[in-house]
């Protein structure tokens, strides 16, 4: 069976319906993409997907279960976690702290063991300390553990969010628009980084993206969305010649 199965996914925000009979299926270990232009509902699928929004109508599978419902941090706990295109960390607390949150749906311990500090509590604390240290190691940040995360360039920023994606263990993990600023050699970067993550971690990824020189070197498929339906899905050299893919992006006028 497939990790993740969509099937006839759609929602209404009042009179606008925003995505519509949206289907997907993701084997494990692949990288997906979602790509198409702004406004074309991709960041709301992720929205379903996370649990920030209920679908009007449709399903969410993910291994086997019917993810229909679920909150935030029910999916997470699950294994799925996410990245969002407006970076959104604590910034005010420190780059280990904010990768130590990502443990939370799996902390092993309650709230009355927090309060008194039991053994259990200390023990857990310190372990995970050092899987985060770990983590943040993986990923380069390991001597900016102590910052505050507001204190990071940009790029480290981004590779702190998915950092504390990471501290979920999901099987999934969907990245809204992980290039969103970067420059050119940026963009090379994060190709890298994604690639390595992938396989360090075992993981399954969806992401979204605008960024042509991300999505085509690393994405396995591709799903095009316009109008919150899906226009085209393919290979990425299949998609980046297909006329429907470069109506949407350019208009009727430009490829005519």
């Amino acid at each position: 069976m497939p990790l993740l199965e969509i099937k006839s996914l759609g929602i209404n925000f009042g009179g606008l319906r925003a995505v519509n009979n949206f289907d997907l299926e993701i084997e494990t270990g692949e990288i997906v993409g979602v790509i198409g232009p702004n406004g074309a509902g991709k960041t709301t699928i992720f929205n379903m997907l996370s649990g920030y929004y209920a679908p009007t109508d449709g399903t969410i599978t993910f291994k086997g279960k019917l993810m229909n419902g679920l909150r935030p941090f029910q999916v997470a706990q699950q294994g799925i976690a996410r990245t969002f295109q407006n970076i959104r960390l604590f910034p005010q607390i420190s780059v280990l702290d904010n990768v130590r949150i990502g443990f939370h749906p799996r902390a092993g311990y309650n709230l009355v063991d927090s309060i008194l500090h039991t053994p259990r509590f200390i023990a857990r604390e310190a372990e995970l300390t050092d899987q985060a240290l770990d983590i943040l190691a993986t990923l380069g940040l390991e001597d900016k553990a102590y910052i505050k995360a507001n204190g990071l360039p940009y790029g480290a920023q981004r590779r702190l969010e998915i950092a504390r994606a990471l501290a979920v263990k999901p099987d999934l993990l969907l990245l809204d628009e992980p290039a969103a600023g970067m420059n050119p050699a940026e963009v090379g970067r994060m190709v890298d980084l994604l690639r390595f993550v992938k396989e360090k971690f075992d993981l399954t990824v969806l992401l979204i993206e605008h960024q042509m020189g991300l999505v085509m070197p690393i994405c396995d498929r591709l799903v095009v969305v316009d109008f919150g339906e899906v226009i085209a899905s393919g290979l990425p050299q299949e998609i980046r010649d297909n006329p429907k893919v470069l109506e949407a992006y350019l208009g009727r006028s430009a490829v005519a």
